[in-house]
């Protein structure tokens, strides 16, 4: 599984990208389907609160693609609630099969 995090408008930390990854790889343990990863994180209207959004692609062969973006106070909570949203949509299409 290849996992790309593109930060933009600044760097990531390595104990974020570390978070990122430890959250991917439960993700991925829930359904080995899953090829690729992407991980875009931006901050909008830095001077606000809730300004940092973490959008999630999974592209899986079978199913297409699964998306997810959310808005929080922090990256990680950002990444925990868009997690939460893609292992909801994960479960929704297992039952459709």
């Amino acid at each position: 599984m290849e996992i790309k995090i593109k930060a933009i408008h600044f760097d990531a930390s390595a104990k974020l990208e570390s978070f990122i990854n430890r959250k991917i790889e439960r993700l991925a343990r829930r359904n080995e389907e899953i090829t690729k990863v992407d991980v875009t994180l931006k901050v909008i209207k830095p001077e606000s609160a809730m300004n940092k959004e973490a959008g999630i692609k999974l592209v899986i062969p079978q199913t297409g693609e699964v998306f997810a973006s959310k808005v929080a106070d922090t990256f990680e909570e950002a990444i925990d609630v868009a997690i939460d949203a893609l292992e909801h949509q994960l479960d929704k299409t297992k039952k459709s099969k």
